[in-house]
């Protein structure tokens, strides 16, 4: 008996997300892309592990608020704009 994995990449789990990613969208954050989703459950409410079973992970998928999920993006501007040079946000700030 093999143990399953369940992560964003069990056909499952993406069902689970795409019906999240669907709500979200039509009722809160109509530009939020699975990717985005993803990179939060990964980054964030997956970060120290994947849940045992199907229904955990459904469970937690489905409780996942659109604030939660901006929170996160925006940590992860901060962070990877901390990461870049001046120079990156010359076609923002201005300057040549």
């Amino acid at each position: 008996m093999s143990v399953e994995k369940f992560d964003v990449n069990h056909r499952l789990v993406q069902l689970t997300m795409t019906l999240k990613l669907q709500k979200l969208q039509r009722t809160e954050l109509p530009t939020l892309t699975y990717g985005n989703l993803e990179d939060f459950l990964m980054g964030s409410l997956w970060k120290k592990g994947t849940p045992k079973s199907l229904h955990k992970a459904a469970d937690e998928i489905l409780s996942v608020s659109a604030s939660d999920i901006v929170r996160f993006l925006s940590k992860m501007a901060v962070v990877d704009g901390a990461k870049q040079n001046l120079e990156d946000f010359s076609d923002v700030i201005g300057g040549s």
